[in-house]
Formats: structure tokens, C-alpha cells, sequence
């Protein structure tokens, strides 16, 4: 009795990959998918990559394995070999981290190449033909990537050349369209898909700012301070120090999850307003006199002459209230970048 083919499908949940496995299952053969979960991911709480993955692992009955990155993500973005694109994204770099990672856990487990829902010339720095051969070779998976959406537009790769995989059933999309895939969609069944939304948050160019400030101050950060970067308003103290202001009631909660021993937490008093963070290994009266501004200043007792705000040191029994004028603080939003 031959022995079942296995393959390794890198599945972010997202409707490419979710056909590239589709295509692949329907030839017999049986697939594991990973799901690489990094801090950068642009998802919200509702709808995450992971929780994507697990509902498309579940819906095509496959084993899924998620791979947190964090140490080894960072160190890519840190010092690309490859570059940046248009923001702080080494897109080309972290592809090829994900291909070493997966063809790791190829070997390990018996499989006999990778699956991936790439489509040639869909993302313009990753998905380019030049850039393909470079994220082949640079994760030694030359000839063992299957990219059943686009596979007629290469040349047969291994799997292909050997007849483990059927090419003929595998189609030549390229470009940006989402027609072809969303028509494919219908044709297998295949529902309940994500939006295409979301993305890498190293493009935006607002949280990419906000990302080399802290590298240059912390050119180790935790993740802590990682997923700090991606909430609220961003100011910075005299001190080198971080001030973190919540946009909102669900970011007001977020700030309060993410402060740690150290940080100061600073809230108008009687007045519904943002909380707000101070973060810094320096952290100066001048700061949290800037902290107290905008926190009043953002709040719904703005109009008034003044306000007190509460400052409050994590890990410490330790309250101060300063009283501060809210219109101080449209100066400061002008002099701070955030």
C-alpha cells in the first residue's frame, strides 16, 4: 500500500490560503498547517489571524500547529538583510524566517514539501518573481513550495515534476484581483471567509514611527512594550520617557492591561476621560506634569479652568494629584509628536 503524501501549508486563515489547501486536500493528500502569529499582525479582538486559522483548520479537518514569533521576528526587523518596504516591514526577510521554520518542521514530521496561498504579483514586495526566487533560496525550500493559485504561472516545482501533486489542477492567478479567488471560493464551497483587511502593521507608516522611536530608545523591547506601540495616542516626555493616552473606553482598558510595575497610571478625577501611561526608565515630575495636561486636556472636563489628576505608580503605593489647566495641553499637541 502506498503511503499517503504529507505537506506542510502555511495558513494565515485569510481566503488564499484557505484555497491553496482546498486545492491540495482534494488530490488525496494530507495536509498540517502552521499558523506564524507575530505581534504585528493588524487584527482586532473579534477577528484575529489564529482564530481565523483554527476555524479553516477545523472546517477542512486538518491538524494546526500556531507558531508564536517574537526573538527571532524582532531580530528580522531590526536588521533586514533585505530591507525595509514602505514602512518598518522586512517583508522578504520574515518570508523567508517563515519558509526556514516550515520546512524545519517539514522534515521533522515526514512531510514532503510546503503549501503556501501566494499569489505572483498580489503583494508588491513579497510576491514579485524576483523576490520569490530570492525568499526560495535564502530558506533552502528551492523546488519544495507548492503555490497552488499560481502554480502554472512558474515553473513545476518538485512536487509537480514528480507527480506527487496534479499541476493541471492548479490555476494561474495573478495581480491584485480578489475576483478570481472569491469566484473559486463558490465553486469549492468555501465560506465564511475573512474580509481582505487587516495586514502587517510594520507598513503603516504611523505605527512604523512610533516602532523606530522605541528601538531607538530600547533597542531590546519586550512584547509588552511592543503591543503598547500598537494602542492609543503617543507623546514623549523630557526624560526619553513614553506617554501613552487612550483614544477610547476599549484602549482606556488596554493601557490598563499592558502597565506593568514601574509605569504610571494618571486619570482625571470626577471628570470620564482617558486613562493614560507613562513608561520610562526616567521618568520626571516634567513628564508626569505633561501626563496630567493632556489627560485633562482629553478629557470631558476640557472646558474647564482647571482639573486634578490622579498619578498613580504601579507596584507601589504611591498617589499624586496634580491640578493642571486643560488648555496647556493644545500646545503640547502641537510640540509632541505622537
Amino acid at each position: 500500500m502506498t503511503e499517503q503524501m504529507k505537506a506542510i501549508a502555511l495558513l494565515s486563515g485569510g481566503l488564499d490560503s484557505r484555497l491553496a489547501v482546498k486545492l491540495v486536500q482534494q488530490q488525496g493528500i494530507e495536509v498540517t498547517a502552521l499558523n506564524f502569529v507575530t505581534p504585528f499582525c493588524n487584527c482586532t479582538a473579534k477577528s484575529s489571524c489564529k482564530m481565523e486559522a483554527r476555524k479553516a483548520s477545523e472546517e477542512f479537518g486538518i491538524a494546526l500547529r500556531v507558531v508564536p514569533l517574537f526573538e527571532e521576528f524582532m531580530e528580522v526587523v531590526k536588521r533586514p538583510k533585505h530591507g525595509y518596504g514602505s514602512g518598518m516591514n522586512p517583508c522578504l526577510d520574515c518570508r523567508i524566517l517563515m519558509f526556514k521554520m516550515a520546512g524545519e518542521y517539514m522534515r521533522a514530521n515526514g512531510a514532503s514539501f510546503i503549501v503556501t496561498g501566494e499569489v505572483l504579483g498580489e503583494r508588491p514586495m513579497s510576491q514579485r518573481l524576483d523576490a520569490i526566487r530570492i525568499i526560495e533560496r535564502a530558506s533552502g525550500m528551492a523546488g519544495l513550495i507548492v503555490r497552488p493559485l499560481s502554480a502554472r504561472l512558474f515553473e513545476p516545482s518538485i512536487p509537480e515534476q514528480k507527480g506527487w501533486v496534479d499541476r493541471t489542477a492548479f490555476l494561474s492567478i495573478s495581480g491584485r484581483s480578489r475576483k478570481p479567488q472569491i469566484k473559486l471560493a463558490e465553486e469549492l464551497d468555501i465560506g465564511d471567509y475573512p474580509c481582505p483587511a487587516g495586514g502587517c502593521l510594520l507598513t503603516d507608516k504611523v505605527f512604523a514611527a512610533r516602532l523606530r522611536g522605541l528601538l531607538k530608545d530600547h533597542p531590546d523591547p519586550t512584547k509588552n512594550d511592543i503591543l503598547l506601540c500598537k494602542v492609543g495616542r503617543h507623546f514623549a516626555g523630557s526624560s526619553g520617557s513614553r506617554i501613552v493616552v487612550g483614544r477610547n473606553e476599549a484602549e482606556n482598558l488596554r493601557v490598563e492591561q499592558l502597565c506593568g510595575p514601574g509605569d504610571w497610571l494618571l486619570t482625571a478625577v470626577d471628570w470620564v476621560g482617558p486613562t493614560v501611561l507613562v513608561r520610562g526608565e526616567r521618568v520626571n515630575d516634567a513628564d508626569l506634569e505633561t501626563a496630567a495636561q493632556l489627560t485633562a486636556g482629553y478629557s470631558k472636563g476640557r472646558e474647564e479652568p482647571r482639573l486634578d489628576v490622579s498619578c498613580k505608580l504601579v507596584g507601589a503605593d504611591t498617589e499624586t494629584i496634580k491640578n493642571v489647566s486643560p488648555h496647556e495641553s493644545l500646545a503640547l499637541k502641537e510640540a509632541i509628536s505622537g
